[in-house]
């Protein structure tokens, strides 16, 4: 390796490192006063000497920093369910993303009515559930590196012009009566190769366009959308299969498709923050989104709760087609079962701004599983089509109760430069949860049959439950906003951008009676480094020195490490303060990087 000399000294501002790997705190008191607001890093038991250090300060009127103490919940604004539509980017696109959802539930309708034309097997029927779903499960993450990568309205735009072509090419089929169980599963897959593609970018751009406030409003309407299309969809599908048969909704679906796309294309996008280093390269985007969510326990504690919701609640949905018979009905009662559902879930939605006044998110990720189990175990015993219909609107109450807390709390652990990554992978553990539970329990059905199946998918949802609410969220998320980013490195040699890789070491000097507490903040500390896409990261202790540590990091590459600086948040200012409350050394910890020599690759 070769060390990348430090810049003159005699210039101050030189020796600013870049903002991650710097532990020069900069402008304390904001640094410090981020650190108050990222509670998911557990704070530090606070020393009797700086504590009355701290007293001593406050008592001079001096503003003393803010240590990370538990924070006072936020008063939550009182707003009406309605008021990010007044935002007119987003009610633009909020009725693109309703026609698009409509065709989406039309297709699946259609699909599904078909298919128990084709094939006698339950085991047909629900993969019809699997095929559309799995494409998410498969391209999630390609597919949120490329919104993250490209443009998001030409991307968005896209995705929707091949589920109309998509549409386009099942009605021809079905018009030409070349239809088959094994041609509606593949077309149903592509199908769902075009939800995949466009389920992130769709999540990405709503932070952009709504203010903050508006963010679980503007989420909870794109759950209205869902499930008003809910009702549009297979209404509108039920008429046209009981009146002209499936063709005419795959012509229908097309004509809708393509009008969402138009609407897509009405958006003007604002561009992005202009970066002078060069973009992302898609692998490497893949490699950091992954790593980025695998570092975060708020998110992969929200992912393993909406993998198993959807696991055990897909059972009701995939099965519907053969409940309505079982009832005694056709397409019409599939359709008022699907409609009863997608009203629950609307009404919902009009209480959410009341509910959330008088519960925190705990309460909805606890109730909405367990109401969800029982709307479907009422769904197995019930003796008329109404008690049905009462359920499933139980049901889609708890269902967007459930999944609309869990999508919030997923897009406020995600900073924006990885949020169409995070929120892809979201899709994947929601829509594989989906695919693995409709192929599970149609299995089950096909051995035990639909009530039976029905009714194990609600016990293990309760079961799940019962485990899983022993195991509390991490607080809060971070506060991703931009903290102000420190001078670049003025290394003193020519550095080729893809050079590398490059290391990192910071060397700090600890008092050794608080080495457990700084272990704990170093913990963080590893997961902030790699969730910005680190490769890897360590701590070493001095054998001949005691108390003296050496960090270090290893980045991919000399671009990436430069990355850092605009990723940089209030997050990690605070998390450096925390770091620097343990430095005992005159001056600041000393910051070394080196770049790997090609002999030693």
């Amino acid at each position: 390796m070769r060390e990348v000399p430090p810049p003159d000294d005699s210039d101050p501002q030189a020796r600013l490192p870049l903002g991650t790997e710097t532990e020069v705190p900069g402008p304390v008191e904001a640094a410090v006063e981020a650190a108050a607001i990222a509670p998911e890093v557990p704070a530090s038991p606070v020393p009797a000497e700086l504590g009355a250090e701290l007293e001593a300060e406050a008592a001079a009127g001096a503003p003393g920093p803010v240590l990370p103490q538990e924070a006072t919940p936020p008063v939550p604004m009182r707003s009406s369910a309605l008021a990010p539509l007044e935002v007119p980017v987003f009610r633009m696109l909020w009725l693109a993303w309703l026609t698009a959802n409509i065709t989406m539930w039309m297709n699946d309708v259609a699909a599904g009515w078909l298919m128990t034309t084709l094939s006698t097997s339950t085991t047909m029927v629900a993969l019809v559930q699997a095929a559309s779903t799995l494409p998410v499960f498969l391209l999630g993450l390609p597919s949120g590196a490329l919104a993250d990568l490209l443009d998001r309205r030409r991307y968005f735009a896209a995705t929707q012009l091949w589920v109309g072509l998509n549409a386009a090419v099942l009605a021809v089929v079905a018009l030409a009566d070349g239809m088959n169980a094994g041609l509606l599963l593949l077309l149903t897959f592509t199908n769902g190769i075009g939800l995949a593609l466009r389920w992130p970018v769709f999540a990405a751009i709503v932070p952009e366009v709504v203010p903050p406030h508006h963010l679980a409003g503007a989420l909870a309407l794109n759950g209205v959308a869902m499930n008003l299309s809910r009702i549009i969809g297979p209404i509108l599908a039920g008429v046209l299969l009981a009146s002209f048969g499936s063709a005419w909704v795959f012509v229908t679906n097309t004509l809708l498709s393509l009008l969402a796309f138009v609407i897509i294309l009405r958006w003007q996008s604002q561009q992005k923050r202009q970066s002078a280093l060069p973009g992302e390269r898609f692998v490497g985007a893949m490699r950091v989104g992954a790593q980025h969510v695998w570092q975060s326990p708020r998110l992969r504690g929200v992912l393993t709760r909406i993998f198993l919701f959807f696991l055990h609640s897909a059972a009701l949905l995939s099965m519907l087609p053969l409940v309505a018979r079982l009832l005694g009905g056709g397409a019409h009662l599939f359709t008022a079962l699907l409609a009863c559902q997608g009203a629950g879930a609307i009404t919902a939605v009009m209480l959410f701004p009341r509910w959330r006044a008088r519960f925190d998110a705990s309460r909805f990720i606890t109730w909405g599983p367990a109401a969800h189990a029982g709307a479907t175990l009422l769904v197995v015993v019930a003796p008329h089509p109404a008690v049905a219909m009462l359920a499933m609107f139980v049901a889609g109450m708890a269902w967007i109760s459930t999944a609309n807390t869990l999508t919030v709390a997923a897009q406020m652990a995600l900073p924006d430069w990885v949020r169409a990554r995070g929120m892809a992978i979201y899709q994947m553990a929601l829509m594989g949860g989906t695919a693995a539970g409709s192929a599970l329990w149609g299995q089950v059905a096909e051995h035990l049959g639909v009530r039976w199946s029905l009714t194990a998918s609600a016990l293990f949802g309760l079961a799940v439950l019962a485990v899983v609410r022993k195991r509390e969220l991490p607080s809060a998320a971070e506060d991703h906003s931009r903290a102000k980013p420190f001078s670049a490195p003025n290394p003193a040699i020519d550095i080729d951008p893809d050079e590398g890789p490059v290391m990192v070491t910071v060397e700090y000097l600890i008092d050794p009676a608080r080495a457990a507490e700084f272990a704990r903040v170093m913990q963080d500390t590893k997961r902030a480094r790699l969730r910005q896409g680190a490769l890897s990261w360590g701590l070493f202790r001095d054998s001949e020195r005691v108390g003296r540590y050496v960090e270090y990091f290893v980045d991919e590459n000399w671009v990436e490490h430069l990355r850092r600086q605009e990723r940089f948040t209030a997050a990690d200012a605070g998390l450096r303060a925390q770091r620097l409350q343990f430095h005992l050394g005159a001056h600041d910890p000393v910051v070394s990087r080196y770049l790997a020599e090609q002999a030693t690759l």
